[in-house]
């Protein structure tokens, strides 16, 4: 097991040695660096609580990938999940709220820290309505699907399946949803959020016919399984989904871009380690609710993006709520195996 993450221990390494040098030189003192060292390992710590689920849901689709597609996500995929969605997207973020070009965005974070992560925040309803209403049609998917065998919570799953027919029902939920969402938040902020919903449920339905244009099939959890570029293509958009309120509560602890990229490059490295270690152990076969846990997981978060427009919700609260489901499910998948040893 431990095999899997060697690379991740290597990069963690040289990450924080990294973060320990750029703070000593941008400080001058033993003291400042200390101080970005300690922030690179509480965001990397930060990361990877949140992205349990994460784990689970990219290994659900990695195992059927073919060797090929499953080495490009593991290799360039960790390089979008690094530079794309720690550095560029918050650039891109600030470029567009800010009405700025590229290059000057970039100098707005390295020469007004505090202004950028104040644009970034601003910014904070329109990631979180994409985000939600994207990974929860990736819960939804998973759990309206009449193909779905096994059930972790009978009394719940059985009665989401009974309406797996109706066409179009999660769009109607998560639109619902965010509309109502919407009408709580001051006009313009409402507006803003509702929008951004919309695009969420446009971008996991393009994504999903792409996929079933490169050749997709259906697999048993509902969201779109595919073997090549469309699997890889859904991999990072919902990477991205689960990466924006790690992103956002980085600045919380630092407005330093760099330090922010090294401390949840950690956090993605580990979670692409974990991916990999449930795929070549085969851990999802081995614990049959572990998969139920982690697209709870997911509409668990996803719900937490809603809400966190209306009330200010603390990222360990994110992250002890997916902890939580993945445990109970391991948990329970291992109570089954012991009570049905031939299954």
């Amino acid at each position: 097991m431990l095999k899997h993450f060697t690379g991740s221990f290597i990069f963690t390494i040289v990450a924080l040695i990294a973060g320990a040098a750029y703070g000593y030189a941008s400080g001058g003192t033993v003291q400042a660096a200390l101080a970005a060292l300690w922030i690179c390992v509480v965001l990397g710590i930060l990361e990877v609580s949140l992205s349990f689920d994460n784990a689970v849901v990219n290994a659900t689709t990695l195992k059927d990938m073919d060797a090929v597609w499953q080495q490009r996500f593991l290799t360039w995929g960790i390089l979008i999940a690094v530079f794309g969605m720690r550095v560029i997207f918050p650039i891109l973020i600030v470029a567009v709220a800010g009405n700025l070009g590229p290059i000057e965005a970039v100098q707005l974070s390295f020469g007004q820290p505090a202004e950028y992560a104040r644009i970034v925040s601003e910014a904070h309803h329109s990631i979180m309505g994409f985000g939600g209403a994207f990974l929860f049609l990736v819960g939804l998917k998973f759990f309206m699907d009449a193909e779905k065998e096994h059930h972790w919570f009978p009394w719940i799953e059985t009665k989401l399946v009974k309406f797996a027919n109706l066409e179009a029902l999660e769009i109607f939920i998560v639109l619902l949803l965010a509309y109502g969402i919407s009408r709580l938040l001051p006009m313009a902020e409402g507006y803003t959020f509702f929008i951004a919903a919309v695009f969420g449920v446009f971008t996991f339905f393009a994504v999903d016919w792409l996929g079933h244009l490169l050749g997709a099939s259906d697999d048993a959890t509902g969201a779109v399984q595919r073997s090549g570029l469309g699997a890889f293509l859904y991999l990072e958009v919902l990477d991205a989904s689960f990466s924006f309120d790690g992103v956002i509560g980085a600045f919380a602890l630092s407005n330093n871009l760099i330090i922010i990229a090294l401390g949840l490059g950690i956090g993605a490295m580990f979670v692409r380690s974990m991916t990999v270690a449930l795929v070549r152990q085969g851990t999802l076969a081995q614990f049959m609710f572990l998969e139920h846990g982690a697209f709870w997981a997911i509409l668990a978060l996803a719900g937490i993006m809603f809400a966190s427009v209306l009330v200010e919700i603390p990222e360990t609260v994110t992250g002890l709520v997916g902890a939580t489901l993945i445990g109970l499910s391991l948990w329970s998948s291992i109570r089954h195996q012991r009570a049905n040893p031939s299954i």
